[in-house]
């Protein structure tokens, strides 16, 4: 076992807590829960199963994460930031034993594949795997103190990447699932405004390769037309990519994130271009006064 902390911050996470701090326990010498007051048993669970449990009121992911790292007494040279709905493979534990006594004194963090189950299944086809920065050096990192689409960056080194996955694998129902990405296109509708209106033309961020990608096909993908987008994202992962060859999951999936989910964002950014009367302007304006940090 490596010289690393388990960070994963929680609010209501019963059904995940578990599974997440044993698995947790394979790889890290101390899990460390940060929780936003839940009101399940998330806390006494992580505390019965020996974490080290804090609380702080949540404001935002930037500042909840931040606010972790600062005021959360970490012992180990390493971290690893781990959603309560995700797990390390063992294959991707047994790399990290194996490549961190060998790391470069200029290597401060690493990214890893994030594969994705939905309604249990695995989603193998129509999606590229996210490489997440998710390991880090004590004090080489922090996540950009922004509401939305914020990302962790190290403050200075170099970035290495590990070629095995860890999973996102939500257990909650589809009714909660929704309700959630309903949220979720609230923030990504300011987001994508936010890029539209130049917001965030001084954010360069050191977050690895695949990052820097993601954000330059998001610059693309503001400039193709409102719900036009959507469309074709959904027909170019299901049809084009192969989503359809993951049965029922797969095509729930790729309609609901791929198509659903972005024509409502788009519907959110439809809504406040309307209000504004499409002036950009007015829109900036709004954008700043309650977004912009």
């Amino acid at each position: 076992m490596q010289d690393i902390s388990a960070f994963i911050i929680t609010y209501n996470e019963e059904i995940h807590i578990e599974r997440a701090i044993k698995n947790a326990q394979k790889y890290a010498k101390e899990v460390y829960v940060l929780d936003s007051y839940s009101t399940d048993r998330t806390v006494e669970i992580a505390r019965e199963l020996g974490a080290n449990v804090y609380q702080h009121e949540f404001k935002y992911h930037a500042d909840q994460l931040n606010w972790g790292l600062k005021n959360i007494p970490f012992k180990t040279e390493w971290i690893w930031r781990q959603d309560a709905d995700e797990y390390l493979t063992d294959e991707l534990i047994e790399e990290i034993n194996n490549t961190l006594p060998n790391t470069p004194s200029n290597v401060n963090a690493y990214t890893a594949p994030c594969l994705r189950k939905f309604l249990g299944r695995y989603i193998k086809h129509g999606i590229i795997p996210l490489i997440l920065l998710r390991l880090f050096r004590k004090g080489h990192a922090q996540w950009e103190d922004k509401k939305m689409d914020e990302h962790i960056y190290v403050t200075d080194g170099e970035i290495g990447n590990l070629k095995n996955a860890f999973f996102d694998d939500n257990l909650n129902s589809l009714t909660w699932w929704t309700e959630k990405h309903n949220r979720y296109a609230s923030k990504e509708a300011i987001d994508l405004l936010m890029t539209e209106y130049g917001l965030y033309e001084n954010t360069v961020v050191n977050s690895g390769e695949h990052s820097a990608a993601v954000r330059k096909k998001k610059l693309k993908y503001i400039k193709m037309p409102l719900f036009w987008r959507a469309f074709a994202f959904f027909v170019l992962r299901y049809f084009f990519k192969l989503g359809f060859l993951d049965g029922k999951e797969g095509f729930l999936w790729h309609f609901l994130q791929g198509w659903w989910y972005r024509t409502l964002a788009d519907a959110k950014v439809y809504e406040i271009k309307k209000r504004f009367n499409h002036n950009p302007e007015k829109i900036k304006q709004f954008l700043i006064e309650n977004y912009k940090l």
